[in-house]
């Protein structure tokens, strides 16, 4: 008699979720490892993390992803956390060690195996600009320094966000009404949510823009449609955040599983898509 495998419990907490692509991306990656898996995208607002995470342990959950508003609350309850996420102040993994959670930040991980794998882009010395000073943006910008860029210069509508993010880090920072002192960056990271609601035209100067500068949308989908029209109006080249969220997936996947997926395939599915 043949032993059927219990699935290992994985799960998404946040909201919104209903249109999370991970729980396809996860399906997938079990599948061609031949791991049983389950991965349900689990609705939890601000404050109501603990509650769940405590419900998802005593169900078997094993590993788990967090996305807004949950990421800053996810590593308060971690016992122990990686480099990048104690860099981000920011978990979005998940792994159950014992009686406790260890949480890791996979996004900047993901964000740089897009752009050197994928995408063939070099780093090294480049010159980056990172708009916006929330989540997003903390959660690369230690991957991103990693890869011996030039320079990071921190932009966002607020002064109080761009300091806070960017002297603790030594980082150049201003205002976004000052763009167009900067003069030209070879990476543009898109880190707000300016512009995902697309009632917004993005009004970013066209000096941030030379030959070699590349425009990267941390979103995919609708919300990535200002930016990368943007970067077509100026004809540069511009990826959105598709690549980094399939990486980073892959990333945790291999946290819990002890083996990276291939992502190629589920890649060349959902760009079709999207």
């Amino acid at each position: 008699m043949s032993v059927v495998p219990v699935p290992a419990q994985h799960a998404l907490f946040g909201y919104p979720v209903a249109k999370s692509l991970s729980p396809r991306i996860h399906a997938h990656f079990g599948q061609q490892c031949q791991i049983a898996l389950e991965y349900r995208a689990v609705a939890t607002q601000s404050g109501e993390l603990p509650a769940a995470l405590e419900a998802f342990t005593r169900a078997g959950g094993i590993g788990a992803n967090v996305t807004l508003p949950l990421k800053t609350q996810a590593f308060a309850l971690c016992a122990e956390v990686d480099r990048f996420a104690q860099a981000a102040g920011a978990v979005n993994t998940l792994v159950r060690r014992g009686q406790t959670w260890l949480g890791a930040n996979t996004d900047g991980i993901g964000l740089i195996a897009d752009l050197r794998q994928r995408q063939q882009l070099d780093l090294a010395g480049r010159r980056v600009l990172m708009i916006g000073a929330g989540g997003a943006a903390r959660g690369v910008l230690a991957p991103l320094q990693a890869q011996g860029v030039a320079q990071i210069v921190i932009a966002n509508r607020s002064e109080a966000g761009a300091r806070a993010l960017a002297e603790p880090l030594n980082l150049a920072w201003c205002t976004l009404d000052r763009l167009s002192e900067l003069g030209a960056f070879d990476l543009i990271v898109h880190a707000s949510s300016r512009g995902h609601d697309c009632q917004e035209t993005l009004d970013w100067p066209s000096s941030l823009v030379s030959a070699r500068t590349v425009l990267v949308e941390l979103s995919y989908g609708v919300a990535a449609a200002p930016a990368l029209s943007w970067a077509s109006e100026l004809e540069i080249v511009g990826i959105d955040g598709l690549g980094m969220l399939i990486e980073q997936a892959a990333e945790a996947f291999a946290l819990w599983h002890g083996v990276r997926p291939d992502t190629s395939a589920i890649w060349g599915e959902l760009r079709a898509e999207i």
